[in-house]
């Protein structure tokens, strides 16, 4: 088995442990297809580098391919590198153009900014009592694990957001958290971004799993800090 057929059933592994199996192991989630393909071109050049370490291995990896696009010794193949050598151009030209041209179409992505919690989120009411204390101890929670990217004014300008797109929401704004019941931050906050459905794209959150670490309880009194904090109140049906 030659190098490039290695090389060809490797990315073919690569890609199928991308889009099957890390999908499905708990807690992950779906792979863009741009990490996708950043895995694979990583892959590849794993292996290329792998194959060219010596003299012998690098004419075995190199060495068809140069004969193919110098049409030497190739035999019958003149026809498919002909072939390739016209269509690779046009493939390339037209991928371009559907790139840069105008186009009347809507945007491919449409994420769902608020997605609907899980059933047994729904509804749910904060067992802790608001009283000063609790506030003031949520706003030191908040200040020790949410205000790196939320910031220590509530207003998603934390140290840390310039790294991130989008950017850590603004709890100031009244769109945000105002519009949102308890029981949605509490589930925001406890599954993180990878707790998202596909609608909400999980892979473009940056928001962790918070509850490994933070109990319920602490998680709660969060909420309440960043209510205060941001001088808003939750949204209630009443």
């Amino acid at each position: 088995m030659g190098p490039l057929i290695r090389l060809i059933i490797l990315n073919v592994i690569a890609y199928a442990i991308c889009k099957f199996v890390v999908p499905n192991i708990p807690g992950s989630a779906p792979l863009p297809a741009s990490l996708v393909f950043l895995y694979l071109m990583l892959t590849t050049s794993g292996f290329v580098i792998f194959a060219t370490l010596s003299a012998e291995s690098k004419e075995a990896f190199w060495g068809p391919i140069q004969r193919f696009l110098t049409g030497e010794n190739i035999g019958g193949l003149q026809a498919v590198r002909y072939g390739v050598l016209i269509l690779f151009p046009l493939l390339v030209g037209w991928q371009t153009y559907n790139n840069t041209a105008v186009s009347d179409a809507p945007p491919s992505e449409n994420r769902t900014i608020h997605p609907a919690p899980p059933g047994e989120y729904t509804g749910l009411s904060s067992p802790v009592a608001k009283t000063p204390d609790n506030i003031q101890q949520g706003k030191g929670f908040y200040a020790a694990f949410c205000s790196p990217c939320h910031g220590g004014n509530f207003d998603g300008k934390g140290p840390a957001a310039r790294g991130f797109n989008p950017p850590p929401a603004n709890f100031s704004d009244p769109t945000t958290i105002a519009m949102l019941q308890e029981s949605y931050l509490f589930w925001r906050i406890k599954k993180g971004g990878v707790g998202l459905p596909i609608e909400g794209m999980p892979w473009k959150s940056a928001m962790p799993r918070w509850e490994v670490e933070l109990p319920d309880e602490w998680i709660w009194k969060i909420i309440m800090g960043e209510y205060d904090g941001a001088h808003q109140s939750p949204r209630t049906w009443e």
